[in-house]
């Protein structure tokens, strides 16, 4: 009976041990954002005609993520994905060119990615009145171990045309 006594605490401290060693992805709590939006919160644009928004964002330190146009087909590219609104219409977004970037262990092997602070341009119409640009930032954030599942970023622009 002792025997049995003691493979139970053994197999329960094996368990909590295991749970302990989780892979970053399997964390039981969310991971920070590692990029967030910084402004413009408000805008006025002229009524009826084409203006550019031009929406800042930061990578966390120590992390970089995929540019718009990766180097490579199986990397996941930074996208904004904004639904329609009434009365605003997105037309185009232009993405900054990506920096060049290597791993310490694959130093051939070059990424296009975004780091530190870096801006888009939305191209946009609305009608008069006001309207909310909100949309998601879609990105893969890497730092020099590991890759993390891609996240998404909220980007929200009170858009008041005049």
């Amino acid at each position: 009976m002792r025997r049995l006594w003691w493979a139970v605490v053994i197999a329960a401290l094996a368990v909590g041990v295991a749970a302990a060693q989780m892979l970053p992805w399997q964390a039981r709590t969310k991971r920070p954002q590692d990029v967030t939006y910084l402004y413009p919160e408000q805008i006025t644009v002229p009524a009826g005609r084409e203006a550019v928004i031009e929406l800042h964002f930061r990578v966390n330190p120590g992390m970089h993520i995929n540019s718009h146009d990766p180097l490579q087909k199986e990397l996941i590219a930074t996208r904004l994905m904004v639904p329609d609104t009434s009365g605003l219409e997105l037309s185009k977004v232009e993405f900054p060119t990506g920096s060049e970037y290597a791993l310490a262990a694959m130093p051939s092997e070059k990424l296009s990615v975004y780091t530190g602070e870096f801006v888009l341009k939305a191209h946009v119409r609305a009608t008069a009145g006001q309207h909310l640009l909100q949309g998601l930032l879609r990105y893969q954030a890497c730092d020099t171990n590991s890759c993390y599942p891609p996240r998404n970023a909220p980007v929200a622009v009170d858009v008041i045309a005049k």
